[in-house]
């Protein structure tokens, strides 16, 4: 018998796994400044995954915090529009410090949110992703790095990065994946909110060039 109706969704705040009533996502110093100086990767690369999961926030409604460091200093620029642009209405938080969990504006919209499943992504990876990362899994947060949304200085240091954070408890996670976790079955009437995200995805995919040739870049769904 053909197969066109979802499974029964299980309880979306006590899931285990990711859903978009028991998450919040951070996006933490993507600015100007810090993409000129990330070497593990290219800044169309971060974007491809960073600008997905702001539009996965959006799309899913999922409550979601920007900060920046050393704007109101004169140091540094402000977000990257490309990402803002997917956020209407996003106040970003501007900090002094490298450790966005040290600021306290910054911490208060974290737990305001009422989330413990925080998913992070931010420039760079071994710094300003890496430092709130360990402090808020010792506060008894669960934290998903999206890996695939940032980079740091050298492919080194962004993968040493991964491996403490990882060490320390962090479950890393790419864009795409995060947004079957959200979607979860493609007979749910709001999966079209995912298959715009994803065609989109590799719409961008093929644009930059990156395994332009690979056949699933195709219409999903």
């Amino acid at each position: 018998m053909p197969k066109t109706r979802p499974e029964p969704i299980r309880d979306p705040e006590i899931d285990h796994l990711l859903t978009p009533q028991n998450c919040a996502i951070v996006l933490i110093d993507f600015q100007p400044g810090q993409y000129a100086t990330v070497g593990s990767t290219t800044a169309e690369e971060i974007d491809l995954g960073a600008v997905t999961l702001a539009k996965l926030a959006h799309a899913y409604a999922i409550p979601t915090i920007v900060t920046t460091v050393a704007v109101d200093m004169g140091v540094n620029e402000p977000t990257n529009p490309a990402l803002l642009d997917e956020l209407p209405g996003i106040t970003e938080i501007d900090r002094t410090g490298v450790n966005a969990w040290e600021d306290a504006d910054f911490r208060a919209a974290v737990e305001g949110t009422g989330r413990r499943k925080i998913i992070m992504a931010g420039l760079w990876t071994e710094v300003c992703l890496a430092f709130p990362t360990l402090d808020m899994l010792r506060e008894g947060y669960e934290v998903y790095p999206v890996v695939d949304a940032v980079g740091g200085v050298s492919v080194v240091t962004h993968d040493v990065a991964i491996t403490r954070m990882v060490q320390a408890g962090a479950q890393p996670i790419t864009s795409l994946a995060l947004g079957c976790e959200l979607m979860r079955n493609w007979a749910r009437s709001d999966s079209d909110l995912y298959r715009v995200i994803i065609n989109d995805y590799f719409r961008r995919k093929r644009v930059i060039g990156t395994n332009s040739e690979n056949p699933l870049h195709r219409a999903v769904g």
